[in-house]
């Protein structure tokens, strides 16, 4: 059997972590077994959904690179086929008209209630042998109903969480197509895996009471039944439901927020899953390794100490090139508009080693483009008569000294030996005009990415 699995959210708001997550389990299932993997939207809420929202679904998961097989597939562009499907249930006998208003449903619901009863549809126009249905009322738009089993129990081996089975007798008969003729949500999913030949279904847990439906109504249509598995929740730090303020955002807020993709997916990899004490892997190695056998059926934790320092190691081993231009794209953003000298990918090599994010790393490069405006306090405290003149001293070495680290730290010992001053007394004099900070990587190396032109001149602006 050819394995297909699909990821199929609902475009009712931004791709989260948790979305993500499905995504990324259900794409390395399929791609550790040689299948496919199948991008679906379900846009069949027509009221909440947007393209907005579809563009952010589709935006994330070309910047996580969870490239599909197949698709995007949109639902709203398959309803004939649905209807198709129905009407072929009608026909056998597997699906029923039913006329109840949503006022007598309401009055069902509340009797129910009051008798401390489970609420549900009473199959009052359920078709059965030697029954008498009433008359259909005139003007009214029946909706379509799933013969549901009425006996036994539907169960399934559940990849996640073992064997689960639900009884027959606890599921009414769903509405599989309402009054207006577009279909359910639980039937267009079902119609989809048929016809997509879906092969194992991946999904969160919070599916888990749609599934029985699911399984009886392909059993109805004669279709294959896919395997299901079931992933716990992600909690936040605190052991509560995920929440913004944990981190459930928009999987592009990680990238405004300065995440590189693959420390993102290195950290989903192991919300739930784990292959030993392995921490650090690419998804290369992760495709190899995935399998559903070691996915926890507990409930994950999100940890965002964890998950920046999975990005700083990755910044760290990044290209520079790729780092530069990350850089680049972030001060453009910012309204740095000239970002070409100095070379974006010199800062990144020179800052990689000392941030956690790349917003960080933009920071850091920012005075190299925009020279910097040091606070009173910097200069009072650090722009002293005796540190001005050792400025000075240095400005005439560097105007002739070649602009790589090992000349401009030659100068810069010579100045100490002629001002009789330590390293700090000029170095942090030096960053605070250069940089606007007192502190930065190796000061000889800070001065050859900046270039002669640039230290100079700022040099000049607080020398007179």
């Amino acid at each position: 059997m050819t394995v297909r699995t699909r990821f199929a959210p609902s475009p009712t708001g931004y791709l989260h972590i948790g979305g993500a997550r499905t995504a990324l389990f259900a794409w390395a299932y399929a791609r550790h077994h040689g299948g496919q993997f199948i991008l679906r939207i379900e846009d069949t809420d027509i009221e909440r959904s947007t393209p907005q929202a579809v563009q952010a679904i589709l935006d994330g998961m070309r910047w996580l690179g969870l490239t599909p097989d197949e698709g995007p597939f949109f639902q709203t562009q398959r309803m004939m086929r649905y209807k198709e499907v129905i009407q072929q249930m009608l026909a056998a006998g597997t699906a029923y008209h039913c006329y109840m208003s949503k006022e007598e449903l309401d009055a069902l619901r509340a009797e129910q209630e009051a008798r401390k009863e489970k609420p549900r549809y009473d199959g009052r126009w359920r078709p059965e042998p030697g029954k008498t249905l009433p008359t259909p009322p005139s003007g009214v738009q029946p909706v379509v109903r799933f013969r549901n089993p009425t006996d036994g129990v539907v169960a399934w081996d559940d990849l996640v969480k073992g064997h689960i089975e639900f009884s027959n007798a606890e599921l009414d008969d769903f509405i599989i197509a309402r009054a207006d003729g577009t279909p359910t949500y639980n039937f267009c999913v079902v119609v989809d895996d048929w016809d997509m030949r879906i092969s194992h279904v991946i999904r969160g847990d919070d599916h888990v009471n749609n599934t029985p439906r699911q399984i009886n109504l392909l059993k109805a249509l004669g279709a294959p039944l896919p395997r299901y598995g079931h992933l716990s929740m992600i909690l936040g730090p605190d052991g509560t439901k995920l929440s913004k303020r944990h981190g459930a955002v928009s999987v592009m807020q990680y990238d405004e927020d300065g995440y590189l993709p693959e420390a993102v997916l290195n950290y989903l990899a192991r919300l739930g899953w784990s292959h030993g004490d392995d921490e650090i892997f690419s998804m290369e190695q992760f495709i190899q390794w995935f399998d559903l056998d070691h996915i926890t059926s507990s409930a994950a934790q999100f940890n965002t100490e964890k998950l920046n320092w999975l990005n700083a190691h990755y910044i760290k081993h990044c290209d520079d090139e790729r780092l530069g231009e990350e850089i680049r794209r972030r001060l453009v953003r910012e309204g740095v508009v000239d970002t070409a000298f100095p070379e974006p990918a010199a800062i990144a090599a020179l800052y990689k080693d000392r941030v956690q994010n790349l917003n960080e790393l933009a920071d850091a490069a920012h005075p190299f483009y925009v020279a910097p405006h040091p606070s009173e306090e910097l200069r009072t405290q650090h722009l002293t008569d005796g540190a001005l003149a050792a400025l000075r001293d240095l400005r005439c070495r560097l105007a002739s000294a070649e602009f790589v680290p090992e000349a401009v730290a030659k100068a810069l010992k010579e100045t100490l030996a002629a001002t009789g001053l330590k390293m700090p007394q000029v170095a942090i004099p030096l960053r605070v005009v250069l940089l606007g900070q007192t502190q930065s990587p190796s000061i000889d190396r800070v001065l050859a990415v900046m270039g002669r032109e640039e230290v100079l001149k700022r040099l000049d602006a607080v020398l007179g």
